[in-house]
């Protein structure tokens, strides 16, 4: 039977945590659909200062007035119980941070849902657009699938591509699907309603990972391709940065150019040139320009900044 005929509203129960997630919870709120509850990540120490704060899901809830929960075991009873008195039609989970046993996804009187970024089976994982854009794709996207216990591995349900540009960063491409998921996520649930979505099966040979960023990644091996090098330094923003070392101290590469060229009167690492532009670094094959920079106990600022201020000039060698 179409669910059509048997919610004319989904009640609906999110499950997130960051501001990706908090963007589609919002437009849920503006839908013609019931958010019930949130349930989101205990409040943890963030940033330079350390306090303690609410994540931008329960920010979200709570000036809505929705209840919000934030378990530190997803099979305790009490925990349990609340999510059924709730009677929900739907889960809509992105960005949670944990996966769901099989207690919570018996619950909803449909399944749930989750909105992931990127074309599923492929990088399957935490950091999939990281992922995306280190390994040089020119594509990526959304897709929303059905949970099951193995994660990013349930029947899809809908996926939408988008490119990936050549400046793009991890946080430009991000950002465009914050513009473009919540769309999807609307017209998904309409389809669950009317009972018109189909669901395709994930090929498990296709799947690639895309684990949890470290910050020891982003440490650049000049050895490498610039193209490598670049878009490490793309896929590594705004967390953890690629970076390299300056006498001793570590400076972030915030943003780079391939530079087309003969560079191998230059050992990898080495300053090629430098100009208002920035600097030139020779790689394994060709250059690779630094326009800005982020030397620890300073601030970030251009490359051309810190190459006056720091006296950097041609065969000057990072790493060394």
């Amino acid at each position: 039977m179409p669910l059509a005929s048997l919610f004319l509203i989904m009640n609906i129960i999110f499950f997130g945590s960051d501001d990706f997630a908090a963007v589609h919870l919002e437009a849920l709120f503006g839908s013609e659909h019931k958010v019930c509850a949130c349930v989101t990540q205990p409040d943890k120490a963030r940033g330079r200062g350390m306090e303690v704060s609410a994540s931008p899901v329960k920010e979200t809830a709570l000036r809505k007035g929705v209840p919000v929960f934030q378990p530190s075991d997803l099979k305790e009873q009490n925990f349990l119980k609340g999510l059924r008195v709730l009677e929900p039609d739907l889960f809509v989970v992105i960005a949670y941070g944990r996966l769901l046993p099989a207690e919570v996804l018996a619950i909803p009187r449909t399944f749930a849902v989750n909105v992931h970024s990127s074309l599923l089976p492929q990088y399957r994982g935490a950091a999939p657009i990281n992922w995306a854009v280190i390994n040089g794709e020119r594509e990526t996207g959304i897709s929303i699938m059905r949970v099951t216990a193995k994660m990013d591995a349930g029947d899809i349900v809908t996926q939408k591509r988008l490119k990936i540009l050549k400046a793009d960063t991890a946080a430009s491409v991000r950002a465009r699907m914050m513009e473009t998921g919540p769309e999807l996520l609307l017209k998904t649930i309409d389809s669950l309603e009317k009972g018109t979505y189909t669901f395709t099966v994930q090929d498990d040979q296709k799947a690639t990972p895309a684990p949890k960023l470290t910050k020891e990644l982003g440490h650049i091996q000049w050895g490498k391709p610039a193209r490598a090098v670049n878009n490490l330094a793309r896929g590594l923003l705004p967390w953890p940065t690629a970076y390299t070392y300056y006498q001793g101290k570590l400076l972030k590469i915030l943003e780079t150019e391939v530079v087309p060229g003969n560079f191998l009167a230059y050992s990898p690492g080495e300053v090629a040139t430098v100009d208002k532009k920035g600097f030139t670094v020779a790689t394994a094959d060709q250059g690779l320009l630094v326009k800005a920079v982020h030397l620890e106990a300073s601030r970030p600022m251009s490359a051309y900044q810190f190459m006056m201020g720091h006296r950097l000039g041609v065969g000057f060698r990072f790493d060394k």
